[in-house]
């Protein structure tokens, strides 16, 4: 054992402060309050990240291959050789699963009302996942080789503007020449809180979108592609782009919805700016507590020095008795910041505007890495900041540091 960390311990087990003690409880509520806001935000927006982009990747997926001339719109164009492609591209490591899609705009028409949607087809090598996440009622339709089926997903949004629940019949006219109707049953409900994707997408048998084209039973409109790490993204889309032919194209989550991964950016942002702000609270108030210990503990200074002490030996004393005060902190901090997300995460009792913020509670996604890493950040930088004010020790003259009271 060191003699400045043996003078620290028996410093810190007395506990004898007098002025100090107020400012260093101070400091001491301010790494807490630090450390909790910290851990909470981050937390916060880790979970709106997460639970957004779930979302968004459910109906999206990560990656969609399409032909060129698709563009943005909702009318797929015909992809031939659907096996041949999903066999070419199933060999890329890190992709999760391929299934095959086609979208065709339509026409809902009730007896009071009409609303345009998207009808999204699907078939049976649909990842159902994320889907039973969401539904509400009802259930998936019932995919088969074959045999078209009349069964349709549609959203809370459209089943309360149409007055529609499960069970209903309803017609769908497509604009095309000449004009087709097709009549669809409500098999599920589901409610994702995601306006752009509730307010228009209908999910329904890929058959029926290759009956109104004209299409073969091997024809769709793209494919989808899950992957298992995010991170991959734009790696995995260009391995992809290189594989598949030079009429073809792929389209990432975040090209096709630019502006809700911005916002999710922004955030980000918002995050860096309170880190740093608690950062510089947490460390000028530990300079601060340090600068009254240095001055409570003047005459100590003082006769050290006469003894012979080297001022580095001095100065780490206070550093180590600084440093205690900071692990307090953090512990109080990490105690009180982990319980409020556990208590979130179970009981969501903090609720949010669905409408405004795509859920209806405040999400929480914590994990053992962020957690480590804010808390080891925070002492590190805190200890090296200490290192300023401690530079006082060596500019105190020994015989006046005795003397002061």
């Amino acid at each position: 054992m060191s003699f400045s960390f043996f003078i620290a311990r028996r410093l810190i087990g007395k506990n004898e402060y007098r002025f100090s003690r107020p400012v260093i409880r101070i400091a001491i509520v301010a790494i807490s309050l630090s450390i909790t806001i910290m851990l909470l935000s981050v937390a916060i927006v880790k979970g709106f990240q997460k639970e957004i982009t779930d979302k968004v990747i459910g109906f999206n997926s990560h990656i969609q291959v399409s032909n060129f001339l698709n563009g943005n719109s909702y009318e797929s164009t015909i992809l031939k050789q659907r096996d041949s492609l999903k066999l070419l591209i199933s060999d890329i490591k890190g992709i999760k699963h391929i299934q095959s899609y086609a979208t065709k705009a339509g026409i809902i028409k009730t007896d009071n009302e009409i609303q345009g949607v998207v009808l999204k087809g699907l078939t049976t090598d649909f990842d159902t996942t994320f889907i039973k996440k969401i539904l509400i009622k009802g259930k998936i339709p019932k995919f088969r080789k074959l045999k078209k089926s009349n069964e349709i997903l549609i959203s809370q949004t459209i089943a309360k503007k149409l007055n529609l629940n499960i069970g209903d019949v309803f017609q769908m006219y497509f604009i095309q020449k000449p004009v087709r109707v097709r009549l669809f049953e409500i098999s599920g409900i589901y409610d994702s809180g995601v306006s752009e994707f509730d307010e228009i997408l209908v999910i329904g048998d890929i058959i029926q979108i290759q009956k109104l084209n004209k299409w073969g039973s091997n024809d769709i409109g793209g494919l989808e592609i899950l992957i298992n790490d995010l991170d991959q993204l734009e790696s995995i889309n260009k391995k992809v782009y290189h594989k598949i032919g030079f009429d073809l194209n792929t389209r990432t989550v975040i090209d096709n919805n630019p502006q809700l991964f911005d916002w999710l950016e922004l955030q980000n942002m918002n995050v860096k700016v309170i880190l740093i702000l608690m950062l510089i609270v947490g460390a000028i108030n530990m300079i601060v507590a340090l600068f009254i210990l240095i001055i409570e503990r003047s005459q100590l200074i003082g006769l050290l020095k006469a003894l012979g002490s080297k001022n580095w030996e001095i100065r780490k004393i206070f550093i180590y008795q600084a440093l205690y005060l900071i692990l307090i902190g953090m512990f109080w901090g990490n105690l009180v910041s982990l319980t409020l997300c556990w208590i979130q995460k179970q009981f969501n009792i903090i609720e949010l505007d669905r409408s405004t913020y795509y859920m209806s509670y405040v999400p929480i996604d914590i994990s053992l890495i962020n957690i480590l890493s804010l808390n080891l950040g925070t002492f590190i930088l805190c200890w090296l900041i200490l290192i300023i004010p401690s530079y006082l020790i060596s500019k105190l003259n020994p015989i006046k540091a005795i003397r002061f009271e």
